[in-house]
């Protein structure tokens, strides 16, 4: 039975805390290391948004277990999938960062979040799939963005919230899955799954 209200959030990302402040989700941060989870997941064979689920789920399964017995867990995993079908997860170092860059320069991708909730025993997990396009982009455009620091700790090595907002020349589908949690599924699901309706803190 779910007896507690309050969803702990199991991520170290300050992007996804920031979008459920926006919505005014009262959260708290539940600090877990997933760093291992990817290395345990076997990706072979998956398809994109099978892939973001199940590392959703591997992080939620290590979440639960540091968690307060009746709680909400909270976990996602954002993925990006591009133009050659490949899946691009953080870069290692900024030479990383430029490659992953240059295979986004001038084409479409997928921004794919997966993410798994569990309260009482109740699971429940979704993913959402978003359409980013990238304008073509100059060398040097690339190698001044992978050198700035921002890139190593974001999916495909961007942040469209950040300064490689002035990368994207469109979007198709919910944009705050592109920065790491779909809002409007997420509302949904809390409210068909858990009963608990964000709008009520409004």
């Amino acid at each position: 039975m779910c007896v507690v209200k309050t969803i702990f959030l199991a991520s170290q990302s300050p992007r996804r805390a920031r979008l459920l402040e926006q919505i005014r989700v009262r959260f708290e941060v539940l600090a877990v290391c997933s760093d291992d989870v990817e290395n345990g997941v076997d990706a072979a064979g998956a398809a994109p948004e099978a892939l973001a689920e199940r590392l959703a789920a591997a992080k939620l399964d290590q979440a639960l277990a540091a968690a307060p017995r009746g709680a909400l867990v909270l976990c996602a995993d954002t993925i990006v999938v591009a133009p050659d079908g490949s899946v691009l997860g953080k870069p290692a170092h900024a030479a990383d960062a430029e490659r992953m860059l240059a295979a986004l320069s001038g084409a479409e991708h997928a921004v794919i979040t997966g993410v798994a909730l569990e309260c009482g025993g109740r699971r429940c997990v979704f993913h959402e799939r978003t359409t980013v396009v990238f304008r073509s982009l100059e060398a040097g455009e690339i190698s001044r963005y992978a050198h700035s620091g921002h890139p190593l700790d974001k999916a495909g090595a961007y942040g469209i919230q950040g300064l490689a907002g002035a990368f994207v020349s469109a979007v198709r589908g919910c944009y705050s899955n592109v920065v790491g949690l779909p809002l409007a599924h997420l509302a949904a699901v809390l409210k068909a799954e858990y009963d608990i309706d964000v709008t009520r803190n409004w």
